[in-house]
């Protein structure tokens, strides 16, 4: 990497690594916040799934207004309504205005990723990308795991507190990126596979990001009620939501690499059935903070892992020409999933109780593991075509950092 591109790197990483601190927080105490005020589970879904929906919409409709006022201009425009999103949350208690608010913060924060991602884009060639990956993906889950472990003291500060420390933080991550060169990255054109394109081409890709985007999003926004409900502080919410990112960030690497070396069918098959048990034994278990602490790091490392393994999957049979539109077309379809689940799965909570939850998730684990062996038994996966390329949350044009040269050079000799 040419050394005066080096200038480019830090500056949206760290404010990056700033935004998604407050917003880590936020969006436990948000389900927390509205389960404590009797809120109904269905009415707590829906302004948790208008976080995802804003996301899902941001990614498919914010590059042409990045591409209009320009990439920093655009940054600050996003970040200071995040701001505004989390200082409202703190002014006032009303469900259906934190639905409107969620919704245009889950839009503002895919703008943030879009600018960050084409930044680091601009940084490194095809060379560069698996490390820049890795930065990125420690900045994003570094943030999320800080942000959960500082629930409770901000918290503790007063019910606005959280909210004022959000906003003051999306709005201080202006400053890394306003001292950057005054040049633009080039935004590409976002052209994703269409869904009955990407099911006809890789069912496993398809089904696996769109369970892994239900997943997901139910860890975010209605794991925190579960954990509330069974009797956790705030604080010990906080932390337990901690130990989920944590093996999310440690377990997916090592995963990834026994993909390489297996059929990631096989692969897939073991994690969704690894979640499946999981969410048996934190139902049936007896009561413990230590053993909930690792049961909810194992489940992190096995959920976190499914779509990364699942388009690495579909990848291995593409063609190079197809590959960036492959993946922005699974992730638009894991952000649907994301959209969905948990209005979806709030219902079992509101009809099941806390239980519901982890109910809702043996079934999908058990669907999701159903589906994989069924799909191994009638076509076999195809031999790993490149390293295994770890993923998280990301946008469209940011997905474009996973195709790395490996992949590019392994997809071309397999054709």
């Amino acid at each position: 990497m040419p050394w005066h591109l080096l200038t480019l790197v830090p500056g949206p990483l760290l404010g990056l690594f700033l935004v998604s601190l407050g917003n880590g927080a936020i969006s436990s105490l948000t389900s927390l916040r509205l389960d404590d005020a009797g809120v109904s589970d269905i009415v707590i879904g829906c302004v948790a799934s208008s976080y995802f929906a804003g996301l899902a919409l941001g990614a498919m409709f914010s590059d042409r207004l990045i591409a209009r006022i320009g990439h920093i201009r655009a940054y600050s425009s996003f970040a200071s309504l995040t701001a505004v999103t989390f200082l409202l949350q703190g002014m006032f208690f009303d469900p259906w205005a934190w639905l409107v608010l969620r919704l245009v913060n889950g839009w503002a924060i895919v703008g943030i990723y879009l600018i960050v991602e084409s930044w680091l884009l601009l940084a490194g060639d095809a060379r560069m990308r698996g490390r820049l990956l890795a930065i990125y993906m420690i900045a994003l889950y570094g943030s999320g795991m800080a942000g959960q472990m500082s629930l409770g003291a901000l918290d503790a500060w007063g019910p606005t507190a959280p909210f004022m420390m959000a906003g003051m933080l999306a709005s201080l991550s202006v400053l890394p990126m306003v001292i950057l060169p005054r040049m633009d990255p080039q935004m590409g054109r976002i052209e994703p596979l269409m869904p009955q394109h990407l099911l006809r081409t890789t069912p496993t890709g398809f089904i696996g990001s769109f369970g892994s985007g239900i997943a997901i999003a139910a860890i975010y926004a209605l794991l925190p009620i579960y954990l509330q409900r069974v009797g956790m502080s705030v604080a010990e919410v906080g932390h337990l939501m901690a130990c989920v990112i944590l093996g999310a960030m440690l377990l997916q690497y090592p995963v990834g690499r026994w993909s390489d070396r297996q059929d990631r069918q096989s692969v897939l098959i073991v994690l969704s059935a690894a979640c499946a048990a999981l969410s048996l034994l934190i139902l049936v278990l007896p009561d413990s903070r230590i053993l909930l602490a690792l049961l909810l790091f194992l489940l992190g490392g096995s959920v976190f892992a499914i779509y990364p393994v699942a388009v690495s999957h579909s990848t291995d049979r593409a063609s190079s020409r197809e590959l960036v539109r492959l993946i922005q077309g699974l992730l638009l379809v894991n952000s649907a999933g994301s959209a969905a689940s948990p209005l979806l799965i709030a219902q079992v909570m509101d009809a099941a109780g806390a239980r519901g939850f982890f109910l809702s998730f043996l079934a999908l684990s058990v669907a999701l593991t159903g589906f994989f062996l069924w799909r191994r038994r009638v076509h076999p996966a195809a031999s790993p075509a490149a390293p295994f390329q770890a993923a998280a949350q990301m946008s469209p044009i940011g997905v474009e950092i996973r195709v790395t040269q490996e992949l590019v050079q392994a997809t071309t000799e397999r054709e």
